[in-house]
């Protein structure tokens, strides 16, 4: 079904796990502040409990709200051209951080390339995002697809496919100099080129 932003966020802030298109793949949302629809998630594609999931936020506001510490090459690579797109962060945690975010030293974030998505963060606040894909399977293209590869329905289904055929590329910018650990849409030589023009 086609959903708009406000009812996308609704089922968010009820506790709902929604399947959505993002700018990469096709994701599964909830809100960090239900504890059942993390749950939820996690059972969804069998997905072990002691592997995080990544955070999306619709800007730096909210990316400050989590605690996060932000190197220089975490700020230059925020004020890229990838950014918001499909590269996720991977930071530090200070120690003001959210009561959901207690018992870790490290978030894993990005900003989507999607308006109706940022929208959709700016109206719920931070969202955990993952594939919507069973664990050790490839992310289906199609929505229909996706949900038929899970464990469970979720509560809302948004039509649609992913925009990219991969998954977001991770930089680790908790080292010196930051580490690329998946290569994803954006390519590793593009993410090289990117701290080599570094001040």
């Amino acid at each position: 079904m086609t959903a708009s932003v406000t009812e996308i966020a609704r089922c968010l802030r009820d506790g709902g796990v929604v399947l959505l298109p993002t700018d990469t793949v096709l994701g599964l949302a909830v809100s960090p502040l239900h504890d059942a629809a993390v749950a939820r998630l996690y059972a969804l594609k069998n997905r072990p409990r002691e592997k995080n999931l990544p955070v999306m936020v619709a800007d730096m506001d909210q990316i400050e709200s989590l605690g996060a510490i932000l190197t220089d090459a975490a700020r230059h690579l925020l004020a890229s051209p990838y950014v918001p797109g499909a590269v996720t962060l991977v930071l530090e945690l200070g120690p003001q951080r959210p009561d959901w975010l207690a018992g870790r030293d490290e978030i894993a974030l990005r900003i989507p390339d999607d308006a109706r998505l940022r929208d959709v963060l700016r109206s719920t606040g931070p969202l955990l995002v993952t594939s919507a894909n069973r664990a050790g399977h490839d992310t289906p293209h199609t929505s229909d697809a996706a949900s038929a590869q899970l464990t469970a329905l979720p509560d809302l289904i948004v039509a649609g496919t992913g925009k990219a055929a991969a998954p977001s590329t991770i930089v680790n910018c908790r080292t010196s100099p930051p580490a690329i650990i998946r290569i994803g849409a954006v390519p590793a030589a593009q993410i090289d080129a990117l701290f080599e023009d570094a001040p």
